[in-house]
């Protein structure tokens, strides 16, 4: 069934939670506030409200964040990155009101846009504590919330602040995922389509002017992205970057008109081992699945032909996609997610003050 929910403003960023014990949670980041919803079989219902006082660029649920449809001991937490570079930790439980931490500011953090942000704790203890952020100013910077080797998080007026490892990229940098195992590997994709599987533990005495190539494993390269930098240059166009959520071996991409799979398992001088075209305008967010991991979904932010959505599976993957119109023109997809509730798959999708939640039509 397809309904939607309407904010009160612009929404910018949405990011479905993935957690085993959070499938039905949403949040949405809009002109100056973050809005968490509870979404059911066929309508939402506003959780929690944060105000940040600016524009949202970036969020990402943490892995301590369960649902009150899970259990009654429910906790909301993100961190989430705003227009003015600073970052912020949500966090909201059923006995505690919204708390908003702020961090990352002035001098020690980003001075340019955070286009994406991930925790980055693997599956352990520790899944809750490292945050990573990537910016317009071509750096990767990973957080630790917990300095002091706590497990717990303390009250707002006795928590310290995060202490920050730096890596310097030459290119500003435009998306980021993290390993679903392990503490220390990262996927970090820059704005000429070049993806980074990074290890931010590896050296972190490495210069800035060389601190990129000490820290990466591997580059990834899809030599089309190389021949549409200059249109890339001129339409501002960003790559996106994620792995598949049941096989980190296997890497998708979209940058220009063009998406990208890789597999590690079987590199070919880091060539991807399928590309095809999906939006000629240029694609802004490549998405899996996590329930039917084979699926992935792709988004542009073009409005020349409304708000558009295009579903793929890699067992077809030089099939035509299937199209989802969510709205006309002008209207266009500003961001986008996959729920991880059961059975069939279901996006949520935001287009102007609204997020408009549908499944993608495959049998369970």
């Amino acid at each position: 069934m397809d309904f939607s929910y309407n904010s009160d403003s612009n929404i910018y960023v949405l990011v479905a939670c993935h957690n085993d014990d959070a499938p039905d949670l949403v949040a949405i980041g809009g002109d100056h506030s973050v809005e968490v919803l509870l979404v059911g079989p066929s309508s939402c219902e506003s959780l929690a409200l944060f105000h940040i006082g600016t524009r949202l660029t970036a969020m990402a649920w943490s892995p301590r964040s369960v649902s009150p449809s899970a259990s009654e001991e429910w906790v909301i937490e993100l961190a989430v990155a705003g227009a003015d570079y600073g970052l912020h930790l949500l966090t909201k439980t059923v006995s505690q009101p919204e708390d908003v931490f702020h961090f990352g500011g002035g001098l020690s953090g980003h001075h340019g846009k955070v286009n994406d942000i991930t925790f980055c704790g693997g599956m352990g203890a520790e899944s809750s504590r490292y945050v990573a952020t990537v910016s317009d100013d071509k750096m990767l910077m990973v957080w630790d919330l917990t300095p002091h080797d706590t497990d717990e998080i303390g009250s707002p007026d006795s928590r310290p602040q995060p202490t920050v490892y730096v890596t310097a990229y030459p290119h500003p940098l435009t998306s980021i995922d993290s390993h679903i195992s392990t503490t220390k590997e990262l996927l970090v994709s820059d704005c000429r389509g070049t993806v980074y599987i990074v290890d931010w533990r590896s050296d972190p005495g490495a210069t800035e002017q060389d601190s990129w190539r000490s820290s990466s494993v591997l580059e990834l390269t899809d030599p089309h992205a190389l021949s549409e930098v200059s249109v890339g240059l001129s339409l501002k166009l960003s790559g996106s970057v994620a792995w598949r959520r049941d096989s980190p071996d296997i890497i998708g991409s979209v940058y220009g008109s063009r998406f990208s799979l890789w597999d590690l398992s079987n590199l070919q001088g880091g060539k991807p081992y399928a590309t095809s075209s999906s939006f000629s305008q240029g694609g802004h967010r490549f998405r899996w699945c996590p329930t039917y991991p084979e699926y992935f979904a792709i988004s542009t932010q073009s409005p020349l032909k409304g708000a558009i959505v295009h579903v793929y599976s890699t067992n077809y993957v030089y099939a035509q996609p299937t199209v989802f119109n969510v709205s006309p023109r002008p209207q266009y997809v500003r961001d986008f997610d996959f729920l991880a509730t059961r059975g069939i798959p279901r996006l949520a999708v935001a287009v102007g003050r609204s997020v408009v939640i549908f499944p993608i039509g495959v049998e369970s």
